[in-house]
């Protein structure tokens, strides 16, 4: 029996929706962008300016953008592997408003990100206390190796 997989993932610019694309690609899995109901702009991402609207949700824990459209129903799928720019060395908020929108409990979960510099590894221990389910590793990816990793997966 083969398990139904479903590829979630935020992209501020781009990236993370290429190597998102790759992996859902390789892995014959369903894509599903999480995008939030108000669109970043430029301005919006400056993470300089301590009064961007990406600095300001990255500085409240709380905080927990609303989505523009609702996850897909959940329970066709045995694996989510989540994907996100690594923004503040965790995962954007938008990223938690998805995971507590649904139950993953019984999911096997894997998180990829793309990033400039930052590792995974703080937003793989963020996620975890955001989404009870069985967490696996994840792993920093870019479009151009993604789908090899991808494919080791299976």
């Amino acid at each position: 029996m083969s398990s139904k997989i479903l590829v979630a993932y935020f992209s501020a610019s781009g990236v993370t929706a290429r190597a998102a694309e790759e992996i859902a690609g390789a892995l014959d899995a369903d894509l599903f962008e999480i995008r939030p109901s108000v669109p970043y702009t430029a301005a919006d991402l400056n993470w300089m300016d301590k009064k961007s609207r990406s600095t300001l949700e990255m500085n409240d824990p709380s905080s927990r953008p609303p989505m523009a459209q609702p996850a897909p129903a959940l329970a066709q799928y045995d694996m989510v592997l989540v994907g996100f720019p690594v923004w503040w060395g965790v995962e954007p908020r938008i990223v938690d408003t998805f995971l507590e929108s649904g139950d993953f409990s019984s999911k096997t979960m894997i998180a990829f990100a793309t990033s400039g510099g930052s590792g995974i590894r703080n937003a793989e221990k963020s996620l975890q206390s955001h989404c009870k389910a069985d967490w696996k590793p994840g792993k920093l990816v870019s479009a151009a190796d993604a789908a090899d990793w991808a494919k080791t997966l299976r």
